[in-house]
C-alpha cells in the first residue's frame, strides 16, 4: 500500500478517536453537562441525539482509555479496507445499535463508545465468516482470539454498565456485515461479463 492510500485511512481512524477524546475530556473537565446532553436516553425524544452522541462521551478517564485501545486495534483492521468504508460501517453500526438501544434499553443515560467497539467486533467476525477469503478469515480469527471474551459483556448485569448497549452494538455489527456482504454479492452477480474477441 502506497503512502497516498494510507494517509486518508489513518486520518479517518485517528480523527475519529481524537474527536472522541476532545469531547470526552471537555465533558469530564470543562462542562459535565455534556455527559447528559450527549447521552442516549431511551424512549425520550430529546435523547435521540445520543444515538450518534454517546460514543463521544465517557464517564471517566479509565472508561475512555478502555474503549480507545480496542477501537484503535479493531478500527485499524476495519479501516484497512478504506477510509470511506470505515466511516460508512461505523456510522451504520452507531445508527442501528443506537436506535435499538433507544427503543429497548433501560431507563438511564447511556454513554461511551463500547457499543461501537462491540459492533466493530461483531462486524469483523461475521464478515470473516461470510466472505470466506483468507484475509477476512485471518482477521476474524485474530479478533476472536484477542477480544473473544468481550461477548460476556452482553450478558445482563447490574450496576452502571450498559450491557444492552454492548448487545445491540454486537447485533448491529453482525447485521451490517451481512447486509454489506449481500450488497457486494449482488453487485458481483450484476457486473457485466467482459467480452474478449479473438485475433
Amino acid at each position: 500500500m502506497d503512502l497516498s492510500a494510507l494517509k486518508p485511512r489513518l486520518a479517518a481512524l485517528t480523527g475519529a478517536v481524537c474527536l472522541m477524546w476532545v469531547v470526552s475530556l471537555a465533558a469530564l473537565y470543562v462542562d459535565r453537562g455534556l455527559l447528559y446532553d450527549l447521552a442516549l436516553h431511551p424512549r425520550d425524544v430529546g435523547g435521540l441525539v445520543g444515538i450518534l452522541g454517546m460514543p463521544f462521551v465517557h464517564g471517566s478517564l479509565h472508561h475512555l482509555l478502555a474503549n480507545t485501545v480496542p477501537l484503535l486495534i479493531m478500527g485499524g483492521l476495519l479501516v484497512a479496507r478504506g477510509a470511506a468504508y470505515f466511516l460508512r460501517v461505523s456510522i451504520a453500526i452507531a445508527l442501528l445499535g443506537g436506535a435499538a438501544l433507544w427503543l429497548l434499553g433501560r431507563e438511564a443515560a447511556h454513554i461511551g463508545a463500547s457499543g461501537l467497539v462491540f459492533g466493530i467486533f461483531g462486524f469483523l467476525i461475521v464478515r470473516g465468516i461470510s466472505e470466506r477469503s483468507v484475509r477476512s478469515a485471518l482477521v476474524a480469527l485474530v479478533v476472536f482470539l484477542t477480544y473473544g471474551t468481550m461477548v460476556f459483556g452482553v450478558l445482563p448485569q447490574s450496576g452502571h454498565v450498559s450491557w444492552e448497549g454492548h448487545l445491540f452494538g454486537l447485533i448491529a455489527g453482525a447485521v451490517v456485515a451481512r447486509g454489506l456482504f449481500a450488497i457486494d454479492q449482488r453487485r458481483a452477480r450484476e457486473a457485466p461479463v467482459p467480452v474478449r474477441g479473438s485475433e
